[in-house]
């Protein structure tokens, strides 16, 4: 852990020195004009942050996007382009959004089963909903939230044994978890201007079961959530 947090800092301490060295050869006129006009912009900005973001592992899909937009609005000023390459920005996002929605990974292989009460697999696409699980051995699923949410009641609720994983999705929307704070959960959401918070306040006198763990993984983009006790 400690070696990763070095090498975080390490590759941040290179980009800082190519951008204060980049600085200076603006201020001697040492670079040409074009190169300028590329380099120096908020896309260039943006895939700045996007590297700076890949050396921390829990950041490394915002950082690809950032690149990613970065790159795309910078093609116009790279190459002369005869149509309006910008209109092609929303196309290409939702194209990506539904490569991502096929092709990931719900969780450590677990598929829920249909009708089963263990897994939660709930969509909100321009609208939501409340749910409410009473399953006494709860082991995670899948939220998706797109331009919409869903609140889901776990108060009375009880976790499997061992790591359950409960996926996230949120693009212009989110979702709102309501955890009893005796549970032990743990947050490893990527987030892109849009975050997921635990809101919990435990009671001195609690105590979690070190053999049940609740982790919520997953992407937001625009968007989040936060988990509520009670």
């Amino acid at each position: 852990m400690e070696e990763r947090k070095n090498n975080s800092r390490a590759i941040i301490g290179i980009l800082l020195i190519c951008a204060g060295l980049l600085m200076i050869a603006v201020n001697f006129n040492w670079l040409p004009w074009n190169i300028r006009g590329v380099v120096f912009t908020w896309q260039g900005l943006l895939i700045l942050i996007g590297v700076i973001l890949l050396s921390s592992r829990s950041n490394r899909l915002s950082g690809y996007i950032l690149i990613g937009i970065g790159a795309f609005f910078m093609i116009p000023d790279i190459w002369e382009i005869s149509f309006n390459w910008h209109h092609l920005f929303w196309p290409f996002v939702l194209v990506a959004i539904g490569l991502l929605l096929i092709t990931r990974k719900w969780g450590p292989l677990r598929i829920p089963v249909e009708n089963s009460t263990e897994f939660i697999d709930d969509t909100s696409i321009f609208g939501g909903g409340d749910k409410v699980i009473t399953c006494q051995n709860f082991r995670g699923g899948k939220i998706t939230s797109i331009f919409g949410g869903s609140k889901i009641d776990l108060r009375t609720a009880n976790l499997a044994k061992g790591k359950n994983v409960i996926d996230i999705f949120a693009m212009f929307g989110g979702t709102k978890l309501i955890i009893p704070t005796n549970w032990d959960v743990k947050i490893e959401v990527s987030s892109l201007f849009g975050g997921f918070s635990d809101k919990r306040r435990p009671r001195p006198d609690e105590v979690r079961d070190p053999t049940r763990e609740l982790v919520i993984k997953g992407i937001t983009i625009f968007g989040g959530g936060d988990i509520e006790g009670f």
